[in-house]
């Protein structure tokens, strides 16, 4: 179980540093990666590939690192083994003692004065 553990992990990693890249080769205003390539015109063919990549890209890796968060704790989350079953052990019943004796009378509740 170690080494399937210890392999997600490193999948996650590295899905994660490339997640990160993808992410900072992003520029929110349309240029970023896709402007080095394609110039700062959006209507270039190649400019809108770059941007469709990318953002494929960015969320394929994002679904990639949820599924093996998810793998791992599915696998890793299991009991490795199983305790045998055992009898419990029976004790005997505790002693009953004899109810309380009602010998004694309640103390009474003091009465409001009227008014």
């Amino acid at each position: 179980m170690d080494t399937i553990f210890t392999l997600l992990m490193v999948l996650v990693m590295v899905a994660s540093v490339l997640l990160v890249i993808i992410v900072m080769a992003q520029n929110p205003k349309g240029g970023g990666l896709s402007s080095t390539f394609g110039g700062a015109s959006s209507a270039q063919f190649g400019v809108q590939r770059t941007n469709d990549f990318m953002e494929k890209a960015t969320w394929t890796l994002g679904a990639t690192i949820i599924v093996l968060i998810l793998l791992s704790v599915v696998i890793t989350g299991k009991p490795s083994q199983v305790a045998p079953n055992q009898p419990a052990k029976k004790e005997a019943p505790a002693k009953q003692s004899a109810p309380a004796s009602s010998t004694t009378t309640p103390a009474k509740a003091p009465v409001a004065p009227a008014k």
